[in-house]
């Protein structure tokens, strides 16, 4: 019992970071109607600016500016990339994504190198015990801030004239053109919020007990891909939703690995895309997800 307290803490703990990542992808989709491939970049280069920084300015003052960084990175990529593709196809811009990732992840992780960055985090190796459950404050830090964050965004979404006009451009870019909405101006927005969330999530991502930030660090974004899918593309809930699952599912099948041997070895890993698989033959928009009707 105390194994399974512990995992579905920890669990809890990582589905937190990627409903973050998640909401990334979310809030570029609702604003775009684009994926976005090139996640993984953002969440490396949040990651680069804290660990490049913490020595010199001390952890909050870098991870300030990590946040701001990653979000001038993905005002960037909007303005200097993905608008001069207006207009055209979504699977088009889906793929120049992918190229923006490969570029941006090259530069990157030829900067990084065989390296292993620490980010200076506060929290170090301690761990909180109650009774037998022990957990790693870095674990409960995650929860509380991407908790904070969610709230903030959720409540920023309903209640703000940026949250306003991105539901209208969801709901019809056209009418939303037409009653003033500026989408560009949505789209720069959603890209910067994007980056911001991922440079949190690199954070955490990095920290005890990982061993910092890595090239391999960015792969992340493929686990948090799958809660986006699963909980809807365009539901800021089903993002969140989407990301506890993804984060439980992979902890009790890690943890339990050895008692499952006969599914094969790297259960953990391939689990979260199991769970999509299941929940996407029976709600193939998603968890929470809207559906689309075609008139035939």
């Amino acid at each position: 019992m105390t194994t399974f307290v512990e995992l579905m803490l920890n669990g809890l703990s990582m589905g937190s970071v990627y409903a973050l990542i998640a909401l990334g992808f979310v809030v570029i989709f609702r604003a775009t109607e684009v994926v976005n491939f090139a996640h993984a970049s953002l969440l490396l280069a949040g990651g680069y600016f804290i660990a490049s920084l913490h020595d010199d300015i001390g952890f909050w003052p870098a991870v300030l500016v990590g946040i701001a960084g990653a979000a001038v990175v993905g005002a960037a990529i909007e303005f200097l990339v993905m608008r001069r593709y207006r207009g055209s196809d979504h699977s088009v811009l889906a793929i120049v994504t992918i190229g923006v990732d490969i570029l941006l992840t090259t530069e990157l992780t030829r900067r990084l190198g065989t390296d292993v960055l620490s980010l200076g985090d506060p929290w170090g190796d301690s761990v909180l015990t109650v009774g037998s459950v022990s957990i790693a404050y870095t674990r409960i830090a995650a929860i509380v801030a991407a908790g904070l964050l969610i709230s903030v965004f959720l409540l920023a979404f309903r209640y703000t004239s940026w949250g306003v006009a991105m539901r209208a451009a969801a709901e019809s870019p056209e009418t939303a053109a037409l009653m003033g909405v500026r989408l560009g101006r949505v789209s720069l927005g959603a890209w910067a919020v994007a980056g911001g969330l991922a440079a949190v999530a690199a954070l955490f991502l990095t920290v005890f007990p990982t061993p910092g930030l890595e090239r391999a660090t960015s792969l992340a974004a493929l686990k948090a891909f799958p809660a986006a899918i699963l909980g809807g593309l365009d539901s800021t809930t089903g993002a969140l939703v989407g990301g506890l699952i993804v984060g439980v599912t992979e902890s009790l099948a890690t943890g339990y690995q050895s008692e499952l041997t006969f599914l094969g070895r790297g259960l953990g890993d391939l689990a979260p895309y199991l769970v999509m698989t299941v929940i996407l033959l029976i709600r193939p928009a998603g968890l929470f997800g809207t559906k689309e009707l075609t008139r035939v």
